[in-house]
């Protein structure tokens, strides 16, 4: 069994968290000599701000448990990220899978979950080869015919895996047994073929296919058809509804139910559908179509608390003569929406891109703001990526979109195309796959929502115009920086940045290969077979001044001996050499 520790939380894959154990080192000859060296320390100061405010899903586990991170979609964490203390990346290659693993997420003991041959594994990616601790493959164990779409899957509160498929079914996957151990073939227990039961429901057959799904706080599954682009003017019949909790628990239990009597559903106008993920607060489930925001309640059925369309001047996609050849995925907005305790934020999708704030009670826009506006005129924007929403506790609300535009297929846009297929060839602009990021859009922006006494008001705190990121950006409330894996225009090189969350500034860079196949996906930072972290902790040689100081009981940092308080940690032999195992004696705690 492998858990995280706070030794292993200081180690990080910059587009989604990381867990597990050190990584061995990258040889000279893997990439190039620059990309290879390791950075000096230059201690960047820790600035720490006050831990997420997220109310627990009970139904959810207590994990980085999605590709956001929590039900909020808030793309944060509080976990403590590096912070320029002899960095070093480390590679894993991949040798089964066609790509390295995009979309990971973590189970409750730490593990790596990601897909794999069309389903979900869990691997461990510090090894020297990607190795596969246990999956559940479509083709190999359930007669094939469909793949999980693991952008939308998430752990739950007993560690298993919640997954909408091709087919449209919602499928719960026991990975480990009841001490954390990986099964080596995940057990199915529990297969529901949503489409066809809300079809019943309907009593009308839904052109679109399943999207994604998640828990309410009674842990009802709720569920959204659409893709990644839908047209209004092409009237797909879709749908938005969910399973009751106790239909659930009587499936696991093996009992048989009547689904008609579990399952309720809410039709959309032809032409709607959601284009992006579903967020979950104590208030309900918020859902997004293409055309409009609302909050849902389950109340022994379907009672829509609030319903507010949005504007969109439709896809946008590269002109004749333009430096792209792609376009945008969504038809509206391209961004999940992200939550706090009192707001739903999300962007449209017109010239300029908005970023709305939505009242959770009643669906009130509370204020909204042009983002991403001072692009030279021909230099399109669609905000695709989530964006990192934090809420500060104090009535400032901060929220980092990113421009996105050039990335997607422009066969998006085709009559017969199913955006809801969630592959490489299917979502992607090819020339940007194998030219990298000359190939989108610039624009990278943070705009503060704060509180007053007549409302809200948004202010631009700072913009950057200069950086192309496609990386799913992720925020450390335990460091006070910001994560990103982005390509230098000037040199063609990917290398993972950090910006200061404060002023937008790049604070750190760290290069890994200047070649077209070390291109990221917005859910994938590791590419052309390999996978790459920055480690500071497993360190070649262990400075001896340094101690590691418990920071808040969020994580550990690093303080010279002259300014250390107790509690602390000193480093022990162990942590002069490079490991794979995971234990907790790391770090060894200092005896009087």
């Amino acid at each position: 069994m492998k858990k995280r520790t706070l030794f292993l939380a200081m180690t990080a894959l910059m587009i989604t968290m990381t867990s597990g154990g050190s990584l061995t080192a990258v040889y000279a000859d893997e990439i190039p000599t620059e990309a290879a060296e390791t950075s000096e320390s230059t201690e960047l100061p820790i600035k720490s701000l006050t831990a997420k405010i997220v109310d627990e899903n009970p139904y959810m586990a207590k994990s980085d448990s999605n590709i956001h991170h929590d039900c909020y979609n808030t793309d944060s964490t509080d976990e403590v990220l590096p912070v320029d203390i002899y960095s070093e990346i480390n590679v894993s290659y991949e040798k089964t899978n066609p790509n390295a693993s995009p979309a990971i997420f973590f189970d409750t003991y730490g593990h790596a979950v990601v897909p794999f041959l069309g389903g979900l594994a869990i691997r461990d990616i510090n090894a020297d080869e990607t190795q596969t601790l246990g999956c559940f493959s479509p083709k190999q164990h359930d007669g094939g015919g469909y793949m999980i779409q693991s952008s939308y899957s998430f752990v739950d509160e007993s560690n298993r895996l919640v997954c909408p498929t091709s087919n449209n079914h919602v499928l719960m996957l026991k990975a480990t047994d009841d001490e954390g151990n990986v099964l080596p073939e995940f057990e199915k227990v529990l297969d529901i073929d949503i489409k066809t039961a809300a079809e019943e429901k309907l009593g009308k057959t839904l052109d679109q296919n399943l999207l994604s799904v998640v828990f309410d706080y009674d842990g009802n599954l709720w569920f959204a058809t659409g893709g990644f682009r839908i047209y209004p003017d092409r009237k797909q019949q879709g749908a938005v509804g969910y399973i009751s909790r106790a239909a659930i628990d009587s499936i696991l239990n093996g009992e048989e139910i009547n689904l008609s009597d579990a399952v309720f559903v809410y039709e959309l106008t032809p032409g709607e559908g959601a284009e992006n993920g579903i967020s979950a607060s104590k208030d309900g489930a918020v859902i997004l179509t293409n055309t409009n925001c609302y909050l849902f309640q389950a109340d022994n059925g379907i009672n829509k608390v609030w319903q507010t369309a949005y504007e969109s001047v439709g896809a946008k996609e590269s002109k004749e003569g333009d430096s792209t050849t792609g376009g945008c995925l969504a038809w509206g907005s391209g961004c999940s929406p992200s939550l706090t305790k009192d707001l739903v934020m999300f962007t449209d999708n017109q010239n300029p891109v908005n970023l709305l704030a939505l009242d959770m009670k009643t669906g009130e826009t509370m204020a909204t703001m042009p983002v991403i506006d001072e692009l030279p005129e021909d230099v399109q924007v669609s905000v695709e990526n989530s964006a990192i929403v934090y809420d500060n506790g104090s009535g400032t609300v901060s929220t980092i979109v990113c421009n996105w535009f050039g990335a997607g297929s422009a066969n998006l846009g085709k009559e017969d195309s199913d955006s809801s297929i969630q592959s490489y060839e299917n979502i992607y602009d090819v020339n940007w796959l194998r030219q990298g990021n000359s190939m989108i859009a610039p624009g990278v922006e943070r705009v503060d929502t704060i509180k007053t006494d007549d409302g809200y008001e948004m202010k631009s705190i700072w913009c950057r115009s200069d950086l192309s990121d496609t990386s799913m950006l992720k925020l450390s409330t335990a460091t006070g920086y910001i994560y990103g894996y982005v390509q230098d225009m000037e040199t063609s090189m990917w290398q993972y940045i950090m910006l200061d969350f404060e002023t937008g500034k790049t604070v750190f860079t760290m290069n890994v290969s200047n070649k077209p196949g070390y291109n990221n996906t917005p859910r994938n930072g590791d590419t052309d077979g390999k996978s790459f972290k920055i480690n500071i902790w497993n360190l070649p040689e262990v400075p001896s001044e340094w101690i590691c100081v418990p920071m808040k009981d969020r994580g550990l940092t690093l303080s010279r001996l002259s300014t250390w308080e107790p509690p602390f940690l000193l480093w022990n032999e162990k942590a002069s050499r490079r490991t794979s195992a995971t234990s907790t004696e790391i770090l060894k705690p200092l005896t009087a």
